[in-house]
C-alpha cells in the first residue's frame, strides 16, 4: 500500500505542495495513529515500532515521514503521560481514526530561535473573558498548511507570567502562513512560519501551564522517545539512496569496461562502507529503542542523544559517498539520489543539534 508514497515523492518535492495524498495513504495503513495509547482504543506502539514506521516512511518520502513523526510523537507522549484535557483528546482520537488528523508543536521563534538553546517565548497568551488570545509568530512549523492542531508555546500576560502550550485548532481565525518554506531538502514538509493574531483559545485548552522560569525551558535530555525515531527516519533516506546506488552499479556498463561497475573493486569497497555505516547506526537506534520499550533503566537519555548524533553523521556520510562515486549522474536533477542527498542534509538540523547534544553527553561523561 505505501509504495505509492514513493511514486508521489518526486512530484511533491518539485511542487513543495502539502503531501495530502501520501498522508491519506499512511493513515489508511494505520501509521498515523499507531502510537495512540491502548487506554484510548489505539495499539500503543512503542519507541521501536515508531522508529521502524518512520524508517519505512523516510525511505519512501521523508517529508511525509516528518509530518507523521510529529503526530506520532504527540500521541506517544499522551499515552505515556496523559496531559491533554480529557474530553478534547477523546474527540481528537475519534477524528484521528476516521481521517488523517495532523498535530504539531509551534515552538521556535524568529528572535528566540530553537528553545533547545534556552530562553522563553515572545508569543503571548492574553487573558480574555472566555479564555486566551494568542499573539506571535512561530518558525519552522512542519506540516503547517495541513495541521489540525497547533500546539503553541507561549507566555501569559498575567502579573506573574506563566508558560504553557496552548491548543489551537488549525484554520482558526487569525492563523496565517507568514513565511514560506523554501529549503534545500524536505521541500514538501511545509515547515512554514506561522503567525497568530488574536487567536481565541478556550481557557481550559492549555497544557503544562507553569511558572515563568528555568523549569519551563526545554529539557534536551527528555526526548529520547522522539530522538531515536527521528534518527531512524533519516536512516530510511540513506537506505533509499543505497537502493539507487545498488541499481546504478548493476545497470552502468561503461564501454571500456564491458561489465557492470558493481563488479569493480572501487564500487564494492564503497558499497561495503555504506553498509557498515548504516547497519551500525541502525543497530544503535533500533537497539536503543528496544531498550527504552523494555524499561531498561540503564539506558540513559545521553545514550539516546549519542545514538542520534552518530546516526545522523552516518546517514549523511553514506549518502555523500554514494553521490561522490556516481559523479555527475549523482547530482542530476530528477535523479532520486540527488533528492535523497538534499533530504538527508536536514538530519542534523533538528533540535537539539549536535553541539547541544554533545554538551549534555559530555557533562554526563564528566560526572557533572
Amino acid at each position: 500500500m505505501t509504495e505509492r508514497i514513493a511514486e508521489l515523492a518526486a512530484e511533491y518535492d518539485r511542487s513543495a505542495a502539502f503531501p495530502a495524498e501520501s498522508l491519506r495513504i499512511a493513515h489508511t495503513a494505520g501509521l498515523l495513529t499507531a502510537t495512540v495509547g491502548e487506554r484510548y482504543g489505539g495499539q500503543g506502539a512503542g519507541v521501536e515500532e515508531s522508529a521502524r514506521i518512520l524508517h519505512r516512511l523516510g525511505r519512501l518520502d521523508p517529508s511525509v515521514a516528518l509530518i507523521a513523526a510529529m503526530t506520532l510523537a504527540t500521541h506517544a507522549r499522551q499515552a505515556e503521560h496523559p496531559h491533554w484535557p480529557a474530553e478534547l483528546y477523546a474527540r481528537v482520537v475519534k477524528e484521528s481514526f476516521a481521517r488523517p488528523v495532523h498535530i504539531n508543536h509551534a515552538r521556535a521563534e524568529p528572535e528566540l530561535g530553537s528553545p533547545a538553546r534556552g530562553g522563553l517565548p515572545a508569543t503571548r497568551a492574553r487573558r480574555t473573558a472566555g479564555g486566551w488570545a494568542i499573539e506571535g509568530t512561530k518558525r519552522f512549523v512542519t506540516g503547517a498548511e495541513g495541521l489540525d492542531w497547533f500546539l503553541v508555546w507561549a507566555t501569559t500576560d498575567e502579573a506573574e507570567p506563566r508558560v504553557g502550550t496552548f491548543l489551537v485548532p488549525g484554520g482558526s481565525p487569525g492563523v496565517g502562513i507568514s513565511g514560506r518554506w523554501d529549503q534545500l531538502g524536505l521541500r514538501a514538509s511545509g515547515s512554514h512560519d506561522v503567525t497568530f493574531r488574536g487567536v481565541e483559545v478556550p481557557y481550559e485548552h492549555v497544557i503544562g501551564l507553569g511558572p515563568y522560569g528555568p523549569a519551563a525551558e526545554q529539557d534536551n535530555r527528555a526526548g529520547a522517545a522522539l530522538h531515536l525515531p527521528l534518527a531512524a527516519l533519516y536512516l530510511g533516506v540513506a537506505r533509499a539512496a543505497q537502493d539507487f546506488f545498488r541499481t546504478f552499479a548493476h545497470a552502468r556498463v561503461p564501454a571500456n569496461l564491458g561489465h557492470p561497475v558493481a563488479r569493480t573493486e572501487r564500487f564494492r569497497r564503497a558499497a561495503g562502507e555504506i553498509e557498515v555505516l548504516l547497519d551500525g547506526a541502525e543497530e544503535l537506534v533500533f537497539g536503543g529503542a528496544a531498550r527504552l520499550d523494555a524499561g531498561d533503566s540503564s539506558y540513559t537519555p545521553e545514550q539516546a542523544l549519542g545514538a542520534r548524533v552518530l546516526a545522523d553523521r552516518h546517514g549523511v556520510a553514506a549518502v555523500g559517498l554514494a553521490v561522490r562515486l556516481l559523479g555527475n549522474p549523482g547530482l542530476a536533477r530528477g535523479n532520486p539520489l540527488e533528492r535523497h542527498f538534499r533530504d538527508v542534509q536536514c538530519a542534523p538540523v533538528h533540535a537539539p543539534q549536535e553541539d547541544v547534544s554533545l554538551l549534555a553527553i559530555g557533562g554526563k561523561a564528566l560526572g557533572l
